[in-house]
């Protein structure tokens, strides 16, 4: 997979998660020692589908993912569009309010609005997939 990396750079910038539904082994390919960089938008569609996946197998447990937005940090820089103090907002919102929409599970939120994640989030054979796949690299299983 490195190599594919290599030569589809620009695609996996700017449409990584396009090519995960694409791809049938793309877990397979993935370097989770760190050895090799990953894109920015693979390390997204895994934490997001992750959240996703403990919601399912832990009604018990409130798990969102959220998408702070393009924020003006050292990492997003100076001419990020959106606005730094909203993108920690939603978070804090999800972790302490009682607000009914705070208190549901499952959830892709930017800016405390619930928004629909890639399909692959909601795949439940690709949680399972990247289930396995984080239980074999840490020793620990989830499901």
């Amino acid at each position: 997979m490195a190599e594919k990396r290599r030569k589809f750079g620009a695609e996996f910038r700017e449409g990584a998660v396009r090519i995960v539904t694409e791809t049938g082994n793309f877990l397979d390919g993935i370097d989770w020692q760190g050895d090799e960089p990953g894109s920015y938008a693979d390390s997204k569609l895994f934490v997001t589908t992750l959240a996703a996946a403990v919601a399912r197998l832990r009604p018990e447990v409130l798990s969102n993912a959220v998408d702070p937005g393009w924020v003006p940090t050292k990492m997003g820089g100076p001419g990020a569009p959106d606005d730094l103090e909203f993108g920690h907002q939603t978070q804090a919102w999800l972790a302490s309010s009682g607000d009914p929409q705070a208190l549901t599970s499952g959830g892709y939120w930017y800016h405390q609005q619930r928004q629909q994640p890639h399909a692959s989030v909601l795949d439940e054979d690709f949680q399972d997939r990247l289930l396995h796949m984080l239980g074999e690299e840490t020793g620990t299983a989830l499901a």
